[in-house]
């Protein structure tokens, strides 16, 4: 699988196009229509997923048929199944209370929209944001393996293990 980040809209939100042979998943179509469309390029979208409405998250969706689109309503926790892609879903409220993130075991890639960020977490003070979900959150995902990397939708990757040695907020979860 190769991952190519679009960064989209006045809030630099990461785009994520999974390549999978000639078929694509799209994460977090945030805005710009016309610059996702052009990454897309030719190839088969077989399904577009929101890791929480946020309208930075969410602004490209007319793009994509709505039978493609996959959110907390429509994925379980546990593993799921969207075209050639097979992946974990986890629940991870705290800058959100709809929030997931996603977990591609074989390939050590965790995409959580605003959940992790580089030496940080997304904001708790947000419409249905809360502090102490994001704690418990932390904890859900604090066993994943050091190698796994993150990708945020907003800024740089990271990784596990440097979270967990950095980020202030792994800290108080120990």
């Amino acid at each position: 699988m190769q991952i190519e980040s679009v960064v989209v809209g006045p809030l630099e939100t990461n785009c994520y196009l999974l390549n999978h042979g000639n078929h694509l998943l799209v994460i977090d179509p945030g805005d710009e229509a016309a610059k996702i469309k052009k990454a897309i390029n030719n190839r088969m979208v077989d399904g577009v997923i929101i890791t929480h409405h946020h309208f930075d998250h969410i602004g490209a969706l007319d793009l994509f048929p709505q039978d493609k689109i996959y959110d907390y309503t429509n994925l379980k926790e546990g593993i799921n199944r969207v075209g050639s892609f097979t992946f974990k879903v986890i629940y991870t409220p705290g800058h959100k209370s709809d929030a997931i993130s996603l977990y591609f075991e074989k390939e050590k890639a965790f995409f959580g929209g605003d959940f992790i960020f580089y030496e940080s977490v997304g904001r708790t003070d947000l419409e249905t944001g809360n502090m102490e979900d994001m704690y418990n959150s932390l904890n859900k995902v604090s066993d994943l393996p050091d190698d796994v990397i993150i990708y945020p939708g907003h800024g740089m990757t990271t990784s596990f293990a440097h979270e967990r040695k950095a980020n202030l907020y792994f800290k108080q979860i120990d």
